[in-house]
């Protein structure tokens, strides 16, 4: 979810330009400058990985490149934090969500 509107206490909203990208097969909208990570949550995708073992979810923790919990593949790439990579047109994103335990 983007903030689409602006109010007395949030200043004007400046975006870069609408770039589209493809997460998991599906076209998938942002704005340049913002990261894999902030245009994925901003779409409602939060699971983007599951724990070896036990299934459980990962997605964006920290959001600052430390936890690692944000991995993606990225354009065939695999391994690449999603929170520090800025998104590009026509990137393609496959996150591992749908793997078993």
């Amino acid at each position: 979810m983007r903030i689409e509107e602006s109010n007395s206490q949030l200043p004007a909203i400046r975006r870069g330009k609408c770039v589209e990208i493809i997460v998991d097969g599906q076209l998938v909208k942002g704005f340049a400058g913002e990261t894999v990570i902030a245009t994925l949550l901003a779409e409602g995708i939060h699971v983007l990985g599951r724990k070896p073992g036990t299934g459980k979810p990962t997605g964006g923790y920290c959001c600052m490149g430390v936890c690692y919990e944000c991995l993606v593949t990225i354009d065939g790439k695999a391994n690449s934090r999603a929170c520090q990579t800025p998104i590009a047109p026509q990137m393609i994103i496959e996150t591992n969500s749908k793997q078993s335990r």
